[in-house]
């Protein structure tokens, strides 16, 4: 590594990880800080907390997302933003969207430490329910903010107890007074794991992320007729799990046809009646197709449903696909994103140009603010999971490139 007089605190930063990890530990060594929880009261407040201790001024807007101020020499320079989330799948590990977070508090620190006032303030942002396990709608924090969904269309989500978006974050004190929409800011950064392999394959402890995939989801149900598995001859059934299972290979073809950027998923099967002597008359599957190239998406998007309609009609079984939501690739800022491969390269660390396969908060800020992203490796590519594990050192060389790229932007002659 190159020598640089402003160094973050890796051992610190490590040691902070660990301890948020305490927040919603679960057994087996992950995480489960579902967002809007008291659990999540319990990391929020933490945060809160550490920020203030830092000198830094905290405020929450409408939809829980919270920012954490530090003043820059020049008060009427748009600050310069950086963050991820704190919430967690219900299984989750210790480092993905925490790493961002308190990444970023590890830059406040260090920025303390060294006396160092950028020109440009500074905000940390923990987005509320990135993950969107508990109420079904991932990136909730960010796409409010950004104009991507209404905030009256998030306070009526619910979970599967029935709770609101709007009485649960009443019921931990984080529904703040700030309006839940963008204002200007200079760039955004966002620090995070990669979930992914490729990183760790290459041996490179640098991601630079040139943007996000696009990706369209759909639901589909098959309808086909419940029947009895032991007296219904081929030439009568109507096979509701057959017909899923061939479209289920269609995804799976689909997505190899465009190599290794191609990426089609079912992930969700629900089988009705699900009885062993029952042919199956309901599947009700989640289909979702990525690709960082826009065109690609649009030929998926064009081709699957018709195809997919061919197969329930070879099957005698009644088809219906909707879709979800389909999201345009997010590029990246080019001079955000330059900044990240020149932090990487005055360290002396490797660094790999990638495509984001995951969504995060950074895709819908990128919307009004010039915006980027760094990865570091995950052990085995894995996330989402409690197993998910990265090296110390990793999350240093990451946090030092955050340091780097924030800094350098705010102290940018305009």
């Amino acid at each position: 590594m190159a020598n640089t007089n402003q160094r973050i605190d890796g051992k610190r930063l490590w040691d902070s990880l660990m301890s948020f990890a305490e927040i919603g530990a679960t057994p087996r060594g992950g995480v489960r800080r579902l967002t809007l929880s008291d659990v999540d009261k319990r990391g929020r407040d933490k945060f809160r907390a550490e920020c203030e201790a830092l000198g830094l001024t905290v405020r929450v807007d409408a939809i829980g997302n919270m920012f954490a101020r530090r003043a820059g020499r020049d008060p009427n320079r748009l600050p310069v933003l950086f963050g991820s989330h704190l919430d967690s799948q219900p299984s989750g590990g210790k480092f993905d969207g925490a790493l961002g977070v308190i990444g970023g508090l590890e830059v406040m620190r260090s920025l303390n430490d060294m006396g160092i006032v950028t020109e440009a303030p500074l905000e940390l942002i923990n987005w509320t329910d990135e993950e969107g396990s508990r109420f079904g709608h991932s990136l909730m924090g960010s796409g409010v903010w950004s104009g991507v969904f209404t905030l009256d269309k998030a306070y009526g989500l619910t979970d599967t107890e029935g709770t609101t978006v709007a009485d649960a974050l009443d019921s931990i004190g984080y529904r703040g007074a700030e309006p839940a929409a963008p204002f200007k800011a200079d760039a955004y950064f966002e620090l995070h794991i990669e979930q992914g392999p490729i990183l760790e394959r290459e041996g490179q402890p640098i991601g630079v992320v040139l943007g996000a995939q696009g990706m369209v989801w759909y639901d589909v149900v098959a309808t086909g007729q419940d029947s009895h598995a032991g007296t219904t001859p081929p030439s009568a059934r109507k096979d509701a799990l057959v017909c899923a299972a061939r479209i289920i290979d269609l995804v799976d073809r689909l997505m190899r046809a465009r190599g290794d950027d191609g990426r089609g998923t079912v992930g969700q099967l629900l089988v009705s009646p699900n009885s062993r002597n029952v042919v199956p008359g309901e599947v009700r599957f989640s289909v979702e197709f990525r690709h960082p190239v826009d065109a690609e998406v649009d030929g998926l998007d064009a081709e699957f449903p018709a195809a997919a309609q061919a197969i329930a009609n070879a099957c005698g079984v009644t088809l219906e696909v909707t879709t979800l939501f389909k999201l345009p690739a997010q590029p990246f800022d080019a001079a955000c994103v330059d900044l990240v491969r020149q932090g990487a390269a005055k360290l002396g660390y490797g660094t790999r140009e990638i495509v984001s396969g995951a969504g995060h908060d950074a895709v819908y800020v990128a919307r009004h603010i010039p915006t980027a992203m760094i990865f570091t490796p995950c052990k085995d590519g894995l996330s989402h999971n409690e197993a998910e594990s990265i090296e110390p050192e990793e999350a240093e060389a990451g946090c030092q490139v955050l340091f780097e790229a924030v800094v350098a932007r705010a102290n940018r002659s305009l």
